[in-house]
């Protein structure tokens, strides 16, 4: 059988995708693996099938590259909704809403002139909904707290984040008994002083991945929630409307999302990540 994998990327976190709207592909965890190895294989952050939906545009499946699977993707979310529009599945514009790991999500792909130093045919700007977020752990002494925004977080505040062993410290992390036995993503997250103040800086250790990725679509959400939450982030108005740019390695993107009264357990409605989903090309492989 062959199979064509095609390759996109959302700021640097790259996926090679598959059309599995006949249902006739099913990759064992060892193939996924070796797909996503970036040695032996073609190399990438994860692997997702785009699949039919009885229910939306589509249903997305998402793969680390050691085959785990359940979680939500948020930079893997809108490169999949850029790969729907170029297989013809949903419009070029608008909105639409597709199935995930995590529950449906909606999705919004703003006009070509909208996506600044882009051409339709190679990248979008995609406007991602995601899930809402209930309760969060917080340990004021480490800077820390941890949340779930479609995969498991542990967000850390610390100084120099440009020098920070991302890589030692996410290991540790990531493993620490306290999530186990799941275990969690880890975000190193930097307030900067610029854009007022509500700009973040986001370095992130991912679990699957087992190293630190260019970006994470659900760290980048979990950082401005947890950014809000320790207070370091202010409200644009009256309905408790909280938005940010969290820069990563090599993009900006923006979150927002509406924060309920002071009250505990904490929680945060209507949240979107706005950022680039860009097309690299296509590889064929005989299974």
């Amino acid at each position: 059988m062959l199979l064509r994998l095609y390759k996109y990327h959302g700021a640097g976190n790259d996926f090679l995708l598959a059309d599995n709207r006949e249902g006739r592909l099913s990759l064992p965890t060892e193939q996924i693996r070796h797909l996503c190895d970036r040695h032996t294989g073609f190399g990438a952050d994860g692997l997702m099938l785009l699949e039919s939906s009885g229910t939306q545009a589509f249903r997305m499946l998402f793969y680390n590259p050691d085959g785990s699977h359940g979680m939500m993707c948020g930079n893997g979310g809108r490169c999949i909704v850029s790969f729907a529009v170029d297989l013809g599945v949903v419009p070029a514009e608008g909105m639409i809403t597709f199935e995930a790991p995590d529950g449906p999500h909606k999705a919004g792909i703003l006009p070509v002139a909208e996506s600044v130093g882009a051409s339709a045919s190679t990248q979008r700007i995609i406007r991602l909904k995601m899930k809402d977020v209930a309760g969060l752990r917080v340990w004021p002494d480490e800077q820390s707290c941890f949340l779930d925004t479609g995969a498991r977080h542990l967000v850390r505040f610390v100084q120099d984040l440009a020098g920070y062993p991302v890589f030692s410290e996410g290991g540790v992390l990531r493993h620490d008994p306290r999530f186990a036995p799941e275990g969690t993503n880890v975000d190193f997250v930097e307030l900067l002083k610029e854009d007022g103040g509500n700009l973040l800086a986001v370095r992130t250790f991912e679990k699957g991945v087992e190293d630190e990725t260019l970006a994470c679509g659900t760290g980048i959400v979990a950082s401005a929630i947890a950014a809000y939450s320790f207070g370091l982030l202010g409200r644009g108005g009256n309905d408790g409307e909280v938005s940010c740019k969290v820069r990563t390695a090599i993009a900006e993107l923006s979150v927002g999302f509406k924060a309920a009264p002071e009250t505990l357990p904490f929680s945060a409605s209507d949240v979107w990540l706005t950022g680039p989903a860009v097309f690299i090309g296509t590889v064929e492989i005989m299974l």
